[in-house]
């Protein structure tokens, strides 16, 4: 057993999304090769929200909501009732399957709110979960907090498109040997990859056969690609018994600052996630939570938009990178990028370090996602198209300065 040193030494965030401010980059001067590279600043670790404004009407929603006043402010725990029936009808569509709205739905403090929640009530001491990686990296932080044991399954990303996929014999060997917990996404984060149809038929059987409850975050899967197909777990004919789907409207949307997530499945885990928000948050905020009512309201034709610019910056820098023989994956939705690094002469944190202070570029290191991807960065590419684009020349230049 872990001591609770240990337990938070685990759950480091020095270098997560969103952290790097904090920091110490230490005497780099000494180690820097050259002189330092021209350019805007740029933080590919989340997206930004001044490119991307959040969806239209968000603050005249929420302002409506800060008007009601008590009865938005202090909403049932798995929140407002109101709110959560037009929500689960929108989200009964989008998902092919319906939900009841009064047993099967919670409003969370954003998608990590969710996840917190939802392994919290299946995760105990001695758990086996089965973790895909690469994959977001709380996943494994939130299973080790909760003193589960992880079992690795494999993310093949780098075949052709039809081959990608988790490791489907390892998820059944994991399940054999006793895992009951199964956590992924799908688009996933960091690679953009969407699970096929057979895939994630597969693994709805496998769970079935086996009794393994399913935590699936599809946070981008609203933001496919031209020519790209989803299919919802929950949608499947045979599905395990425990089953929970995890959303919200923090990245496509950009409404990330009102933190707001939803979870939906399985009566009895949406109960005990309930009985967990209440010790930890009470809800999701209250006058926040009346933002949800734009979701999948948007303006007809603004999200294809949204969709057809984020497409044309990921092309442009698959192209960037790609020119300069540093291999990336081609994500089918999302606004994550996972390059593979060449040879450096210094190791990742150095050179993630190097690129904040010689080129002005904030990315993710690899490692955050699954230990062993030590020549790997993240980049969120929901950014300023040109800006976005001068950086990754920024990075490619550095990969050449850097190189072994």
């Amino acid at each position: 057993m872990m001591t609770l040193d240990e337990k938070f030494k685990a759950l480091s965030t020095n270098n997560a999304p969103g952290q790097e401010v904090r920091q110490n980059l230490g005497d780099l001067n000494s180690i820097m090769i050259g002189e330092k590279l021209d350019g805007d600043p740029i933080d590919f670790s989340h997206g930004d929200v001044d490119a991307f404004p959040p969806a239209p009407s968000s603050d005249k929603v929420w302002k409506e909501g800060f008007i009601r006043g008590g009865s938005q402010a202090y909403t049932e725990y798995r929140g407002s009732a109101e709110i959560r029936n037009r929500l689960a009808a929108r989200l009964g569509d989008f998902t092919g399957r319906q939900i009841e709205a009064n047993s099967e739905l919670i409003i969370t403090p954003g998608t990590q709110g969710a996840l917190f929640l939802a392994l919290g009530s299946t995760v105990n001491a001695g758990t086996k979960v089965a973790v895909v990686e690469p994959d977001y990296f709380a996943n494994r932080k939130l299973v080790k907090f909760f003193g589960g044991e992880i079992l690795p399954i494999p993310l093949n990303y780098k075949n052709a498109q039809s081959e990608n996929s988790p490791d489907l014999n390892r998820i059944e060997d994991a399940f054999k040997a006793g895992a009951k917990v199964l956590v992924f996404s799908t688009p996933n984060n960091p690679t953009g990859l969407v699970y096929s149809n057979t895939t994630i038929t597969r693994i709805a059987d496998l769970a079935k056969i086996h009794d393994v409850t399913v935590i699936v975050d599809q946070l981008y899967s609203r933001m496919l690609y031209s020519g790209e197909v989803y299919t919802h777990l929950r949608a499947c004919d045979i599905r395990p018994e425990n089953l929970i789907t995890i959303m919200g409207p923090s990245k496509t949307e950009s409404l990330s600052g009102f933190r707001l997530g939803v979870a939906f499945g399985s009566p009895k885990l949406i109960d005990r996630m309930e009985s967990l928000q209440a010790i930890v948050s009470l809800r999701a905020a209250g006058y926040n939570q009346a933002v949800l009512d734009t979701w999948f309201q948007e303006p007809l034709g603004w999200m294809e938009n949204r969709i057809r610019e984020h497409e044309l910056i990921r092309d442009e820098l698959l192209q960037t990178f790609r020119a300069a023989n540093i291999y990336t994956a081609t994500p089918q939705a999302g606004s994550y990028l996972f390059p593979q690094l060449p040879p450096l002469c210094v190791d990742l944190y150095t050179f993630i370090h190097l690129l904040r202070y010689q080129a002005n570029v904030i990315v993710t290191p690899g490692t955050e996602f699954a230990p062993s991807y030590t020549d790997s960065i993240r980049l969120n590419f929901s950014q300023d198209y040109s800006a976005a684009i001068a950086a990754a020349k920024r990075i490619v230049k550095m990969t050449e300065i850097y190189r072994v």
